[in-house]
This record gives structure tokens, C-alpha cells and sequence, in this order.
């Protein structure tokens, strides 16, 4: 079993991406190679848990908008139950759940959440049409982030 070299720079990049974003955890996986940043609730920096190969950086997710924290208590806010990447559709070549101006149910699908390599369906809690989309497409999502806004 051959030990990789840990790349400082990359772990210091992500550690910056965590602070942009507000996000308390990272994981990147590359074949047999991970890597997972945890920031710990006091003011700890980071920890690698596993070395990893340097690999390509994925797009960075944009920090939420401001108003997002009044968001969060409208009534047909849609907030996230897990941490995870969030998707528009099922599959790359898949139609989105939904969009802007569509009429959703109670229970209907309207987006995913990946989650340690599972896809989770998140269904819409209320019927009514959807007004707002929240997030972009294969970003990071946190616990209790606004996805959505369903009227």
C-alpha cells in the first residue's frame, strides 16, 4: 500500500472555500484517494482526515444571499434536512424536478440531496407553485438551508 503525499495547498484551498461558504464540513473523493475537512465547533482550524492525490477543484459554490435568513422563517420554505450536494434533476441528461412557476404537491419530488454516496429525494412539504429556487445546480447544501420557496 503506498502512501500520497498530503497536498497542503489543496487542504488550504478548501479550508478557504469553508470559510467562504460557511460550511463546516468538505469531502473530496478520487478513485481510492479521500479527503474530509471538518471544522470543529470551537475555533480549531481543519483537520485532513485521509491524504489524497491532487485532483481538479470543482466549482465553488456562491455564499448564500443575504436575505436568505428572513427566508428561512417564510411559511413555504423548503429547508434542507441533510448536508449534502443538492440537484435539480435525478441525472445529468434528466429534466429538473421542477421550476420557477410549476404547480407542486404534497410529497412530489422536487429536488435531491446527495449524501455519502446515497441520493436522497426531498419532497415538497406543502402544494402550491414554486416561486423561488435557492440553490444552483450540484452545490453543497447545509442542514436547515433555504432550497427553496413554495407558495
Amino acid at each position: 500500500m503506498a502512501k500520497h503525499e498530503v497536498d497542503k495547498d489543496l487542504i488550504r484551498t478548501l479550508a478557504a472555500l469553508m470559510d467562504e461558504t460557511g460550511l463546516s464540513e468538505i469531502e473530496i473523493e478520487n478513485d481510492d484517494d479521500r479527503l474530509r475537512l471538518v471544522r470543529a465547533t470551537a475555533a480549531a482550524a481543519p483537520v485532513a482526515v485521509a491524504p489524497i492525490a491532487p485532483i481538479a477543484m470543482a466549482a465553488a459554490a456562491a455564499p448564500a444571499p443575504a436575505g436568505d435568513a428572513d427566508l428561512s422563517k417564510h411559511p413555504g420554505a423548503l429547508l434542507s434536512p441533510i448536508v449534502g450536494t443538492a440537484y435539480h434533476a435525478a441525472s445529468p441528461d434528466a429534466a429538473p424536478f421542477v421550476a420557477i412557476g410549476d404547480r407542486v404537491s404534497a410529497g412530489q419530488t422536487v429536488l435531491v440531496i446527495e449524501a455519502m454516496k446515497t441520493f436522497n429525494e426531498i419532497p415538497s412539504p406543502s402544494s402550491g407553485v414554486v416561486s423561488q429556487i435557492l440553490f444552483d445546480n450540484a452545490t453543497p447544501v447545509e442542514y436547515g438551508d433555504v432550497l427553496m420557496i413554495i407558495e
